[in-house]
């Protein structure tokens, strides 16, 4: 009962990851943060990865998601400290996000809640086909809103973590102790042992 309820609940933290990746990838999309929406499909790879090996079994798979989830923690514990611009980092460095391919930023930065965006006509600092806009009245600023994307993300794979570490020693486990198909048990083949008597039953016609 324990290995149903520890299969079920890294399926139900993978679910929850697969969703979460997805709708971040939507934004990631429309924001056009090349960087993220690379690292967003590797994960959900390693997530579906991680679900198979969950449902069919698979030991390594399990392993590879775990191995993964430590990368994944990795990077959204940078994408957090980007955002919020610690030590030298800076958003206004394109490139981190975007591979200098474009000068668009978050999604979140002009549809935020409550944000209005305020076009600003003739102003010679866009380069050709953008525009200048100023954004206020925002109830949460959009770097705070990417944090708690990451933050989530953190949350999700230190738990898809500690059940996949568990899960994966139960499946070991069960290997180290599987008996074969007739008759092995854990404490090895017994044979039958052989009488030296022979006791001989009369024939009664």
């Amino acid at each position: 009962m324990g290995k149903c309820d520890g299969r079920c609940t890294l399926l139900v933290i993978c679910s929850l990851q697969l969703v979460a990746a997805l709708q971040r990838q939507v934004f990631d999309f429309l924001g056009y943060q090349w960087a993220p929406i690379l690292a967003n499909f590797l994960h959900i790879m390693a997530v579906i990865l991680g679900m198979f090996g969950t449902v069919q079994f698979r030991f390594r798979y399990l392993i590879f998601y775990a191995v993964w989830l430590v990368l994944w923690v990795g990077w959204n514990s940078f994408i957090i400290c980007f955002y919020l611009e610690v030590g030298n980092l800076s958003q206004d460095g394109d490139v981190l996000m975007t591979f200098n391919t474009s000068l668009h930023r978050s999604w979140w930065m002009e549809h935020g809640p409550g944000c209005l965006v305020t076009p600003v006509l003739d102003s010679h600092m866009a380069p050709d086909d953008h525009h200048v806009i100023t954004v206020s009245g925002c109830l949460l600023d959009y770097q705070y809103i990417e944090v708690l994307s990451s933050a989530i993300q953190v949350l999700l794979a230190l738990f898809g973590f500690v059940y996949a570490c568990y899960v994966s020693k139960v499946f070991q486990d069960d290997e180290d102790s599987f008996d074969f198909i007739g008759g092995f048990d854990s404490y090895g083949y017994q044979p039958p042992q052989k009488s030296s008597h022979l006791q001989l039953q009369p024939l009664y016609t």
